[in-house]
């Protein structure tokens, strides 16, 4: 009976997500608790997954996972000249060449001009990136602030 119930909490074999993210404090910490607080309970219809550490500045939904992580720093390979993408008011940063791939692979995504950003790492599973990114940046925009528009 203890096995049977031990199967029944474990689901189909997906544990908890990693969250690897910046030790942050002040101001950005509480932003970014905030904001993984208001998060959606589904993303791209993928319901939440449990996170480690159990205090991580971030969350996960679905399997494979699609993962958020608060107060990350400029994304690897962005310059000014750079395209974004705007969702819901959220100036978005999605590298060329993942874009171009046309789901052929992972997306990396990257808030832009906010006072702490957001990424978001979509499996090719879930592109094109446009419903996660219309359900998370809700929460983005009311719970951390703009300093210039990415346009």
């Amino acid at each position: 009976m203890c096995l049977l119930a031990l199967g029944l909490l474990t689901g189909c074999g997906s544990g908890a997500v990693s969250i690897d993210g910046p030790s942050l404090s002040g101001r950005a910490e509480a932003r970014c608790r905030a904001l993984v607080d208001a998060l959606p309970s589904a993303v791209d219809d993928q319901e939440a997954r449990a996170v480690s550490p159990d205090d991580a500045l971030g969350a996960a939904w679905g399997d494979p996972a699609i993962v958020l992580t608060c107060g990350v720093g400029r994304p690897k390979g962005y310059v000014a000249e750079a395209s974004c993408t705007v969702v819901n008011g959220v100036g978005w940063f999605i590298p060329d060449e993942q874009m171009q791939a046309d789901g052929a692979e992972d997306l990396t995504m990257t808030t832009l001009f906010r006072d702490v950003d957001v990424e978001v790492r979509l499996p090719k599973e879930y592109f094109p990136p446009a419903a996660a990114l219309a359900d998370l940046s809700t929460a983005v925009k009311k719970h951390t602030t703009a300093s210039e528009s990415c346009l």
